[in-house]
């Protein structure tokens, strides 16, 4: 298990940075006001309805960077800084979540893909790591390769969940950036920060997917090394 605590270890780091330095651009522009003075909650009231989208909530919750899109009662969740803030930041973030908001609504494939696995992931979530240390022999004292497989089938599920969310979060950006420019919500100068905002904000999403790849090839390694010793 040294494998897995030494990539769990500098996932963390590298975790640690990325998060960091979101938090970091984030409260930088945070502080820079928004030449159309709109706040988070009127930028994804505009975005939802240009892309003719009415029958979608948009509500304060609390936390920070807390915000999120909720395709079960169509809510669009903005943290109370964003919910009420007139800057780049807030609107950058607000139109991210409306732009999941726009994938539902034009039925967009890997987010529909998405929703569908969350009941198996939030399942497999909570089994497998207990079922991999069972596999391992940890819990009862002797490995066993099968079970060992069974976690890391559980596994993988959430690492394809980690996976699939990547061009998720992409195309969310993506729409928000574009919409945000062509309906001249921002400056060229707005522009710019709020891609860099949401080019950090997608980077945490990385780092969770390579995190977990990385894992599940190591726990396909010890199975491989467990199935030899049995051979």
């Amino acid at each position: 298990m040294i494998g897995y605590y030494v990539i769990a270890g500098v996932m963390f780091l590298i975790g640690m940075y990325v998060t960091n330095k979101l938090r970091s651009k984030f409260a930088q522009y945070s502080q820079i006001g928004l030449q159309n003075g709109l706040s988070g909650r009127e930028i994804a009231e505009k975005m939802l309805h240009d892309n003719g989208i009415y029958d979608v909530k948009i509500q304060s919750v609390d936390g920070q960077l807390s915000d999120h899109y909720n395709p079960q009662d169509k809510t669009v969740n903005l943290s109370s800084d964003v919910f009420v803030g007139r800057s780049v930041a807030a609107a950058a973030v607000a139109a991210h979540e409306c732009g999941h908001a726009v994938q539902h609504a034009k039925g967009y494939s890997a987010l529909k893909f998405r929703s569908a696995i969350v009941p198996v992931v939030n399942i497999s979530s909570r089994l497998s790591q207990w079922v991999i240390l069972a596999g391992i022999g940890f819990l009862f004292g002797r490995a066993n390769p099968t079970i060992l497989l069974v976690g890391i089938v559980l596994f993988a599920v959430t690492t394809l969940f980690t996976l699939v969310t990547l061009p998720v979060e992409y195309d969310a950006s993506n729409r928000a950036l574009q919409w945000m420019e062509s309906n001249h919500v921002t400056t060229p100068q707005e522009q710019g920060l709020a891609a860099d905002a949401l080019k950090w904000a997608a980077r945490t999403y990385v780092v969770a997917a390579i995190s977990s790849v990385a894992t599940l090839m190591y726990y396909i390694l010890l199975w491989n090394n467990s199935r030899r010793r049995d051979d």
